[in-house]
């Protein structure tokens, strides 16, 4: 059945990878927009009322993709090992500076990047000048003013694992590394222990277990990762003329990449899975915020509030270049590969939220 789904897919990358990431951004953006799922309201909530829920929701949300990105790894549909998260080359400062500037500027922000899409859908026009920003400073990351810095500063940090006889930064291939033990059981192993304490973690606390929100939001939102691995690894086709990256749910990059289709849409072709999910996630906010009564037009409270949005955007663009990706991308996405980056990232965009609050805290 698979391969014939493959076969399907493949034949029709274009149609089916547009598409399919259009409803996939919809859904994910309608989530979040209906269940209040906010990676910094998380931490806001933990440090202002001591509430873990929206924290274990998404923590939720990864323990559910890492047992999906296994299930696809098992149904032959991907190799992760494909993806950019899995590459041998550990940037560990790149992802601990990144990571930090990422969770710092999202506080400032109102929000990380997925956070702003579904805003701006639902009316607010500050979370388009902050989407904006975001996308001009990733690319001038990437490959515009500051690429030369960041190129000089980071990459003689990168480790490469190969030089040890390593494929990728897998966790449980480094544990067998490690421990001289069988790939195959380390990394099964550390799939289900990972997940199985994630989940045990989530659903231990009698207040999350009593909010269906919540427990809807992580799982939900994890599905959606799932589903963009999902589709992705069955249009993966190397001897494509233009191959589809093995990839889901990411927004940093994908930011700028939208700005860019809109002013060259006629030289591009078809839109791929990053732009498509970015507008799905604009378009999947309005139709929550709609059917919820809330979709209303807003913008900065005034010049002080619009200045601290715009640092905080820049903060997100380059950090989450440094990071590769965001709350979605690197501590869902990334992390339901289980790459020693991800969790790397993962920890510092959390430590970098936390500095963001205490800063905002202080000079409030």
């Amino acid at each position: 059945m698979i391969e014939v789904w493959r076969e399907a897919v493949i034949e029709s990358a274009a149609f089916y990878v547009g598409w399919g990431g259009l409803v996939i951004g919809i859904a994910f953006g309608f989530i979040v927009q209906k269940t209040n799922f906010c990676t910094m309201g998380s931490i806001s909530d933990i440090l202002s009322f001591g509430s873990y829920n929206r924290f274990r929701a998404w923590l939720l949300a990864g323990a559910t993709a890492i047992l999906g990105v296994a299930a696809i790894e098992g149904a032959g549909v991907a190799n992760m090992a494909d993806s950019m998260y899995l590459t041998p080359s550990l940037n560990w400062l790149a992802h601990i500076v990144g990571g930090l500037m990422f969770g710092f500027g999202m506080v400032f922000s109102g929000g990380c990047v997925s956070r702003n899409l579904v805003r701006a859908g639902g009316g607010d026009l500050g979370s388009i000048v902050v989407l904006v920003i975001i996308g001009i400073f990733a690319f001038t990351t990437i490959g515009g003013l500051i690429g030369p810095a960041r190129v000089a500063i980071f990459d003689p940090t990168a480790m490469n694992l190969a030089d040890s006889g390593m494929q990728t930064q897998r966790l449980g291939e480094l544990l067998a590394h490690l421990g001289g033990l069988d790939e195959g059981t380390t990394t099964l192993a550390s799939v289900f222990v990972i997940a199985g304490a994630l989940l045990v973690y989530c659903f231990k606390d009698s207040s999350f277990r009593a909010a269906p929100r919540d427990i809807t939001a992580g799982i939900a939102i994890g599905l959606c990762i799932i589903a963009g691995w999902f589709l992705t690894g069955l249009a993966a086709d190397e001897f494509a003329d233009v191959p589809v990256q093995l990839i889901s749910l990411t927004y940093v990059r994908p930011a700028g990449d939208t700005i860019d289709y809109l002013m060259r849409y006629t030289a591009l072709g078809p839109p791929g899975f990053a732009v498509t999910t970015t507008i799905g996630a604009i378009a999947g906010g309005f139709i929550g915020a709609a059917s919820s009564g809330r979709l209303a037009l807003s913008t900065f409270a005034d010049a002080g509030d619009a200045f601290r949005n715009m640092g905080g955007a820049v903060l997100m663009g380059i950090g989450g270049v440094l990071a590769l990706g965001c709350t979605v991308g690197q501590a869902m996405t990334g992390f339901s590969t289980l790459a020693i980056g991800s969790i790397i990232t993962f920890v510092a965009i959390v430590v970098g939220g936390v500095a963001g609050i205490k800063t905002m805290e202080r000079f409030a």
